[in-house]
């Protein structure tokens, strides 16, 4: 699946360098509403930069280690910053199987499409790390029993 056909308008590979900017020059210096951001050290003052005034930084985990701390006094543009953690959004498990058919009911009528990217034997399970890792893969990479 193409990013376009999955309703992407731009697409900004990370390379290093400061997306921030380049997401303000699409944006005409506004920024955007919402920034999900499951990197941590490495993208999180970007993520920040990249929000319009009074939007909100869903920010999803330290992938890649722990931002540093912040200092509130400094948050440009009256942002919110939240930290959403699963139990607190699903606290029972007849909420986590009610959302789970909803879920499976939109696969199954076609509102969500999956794209399955590549199928691994269990032994190729450090291959399918490594796919992951190279950032080439597309779509879910997935571990046959």
């Amino acid at each position: 699946m193409k990013s376009r056909s999955a309703g992407v308008d731009h697409v900004i590979v990370e390379n290093g360098a400061s997306f921030a900017q380049d997401i303000l020059g699409l944006t005409g210096g506004q920024g955007v509403h919402v920034v999900f951001d499951g990197s941590g050290a490495v993208t999180f003052d970007d993520s920040l930069a990249s929000l319009r005034r009074h939007r909100v930084m869903a920010y999803c985990g330290p992938a890649l280690g722990a931002p540093k701390p912040i200092n509130m006094l400094a948050l440009p543009r009256s942002i919110l910053i939240g930290y959403p953690i699963f139990s607190d959004h699903i606290a029972t498990r007849d909420e986590l199987l009610a959302r789970a058919r909803q879920l499976f009911d939109w696969i199954k009528n076609g509102e969500i499409q999956v794209k399955i990217g590549k199928r691994y034997p269990l032994s190729e399970t450090a291959q399918a790390h490594a796919d992951i890792e190279s950032r080439r893969s597309i779509g879910k990479l997935l571990l046959i029993p």
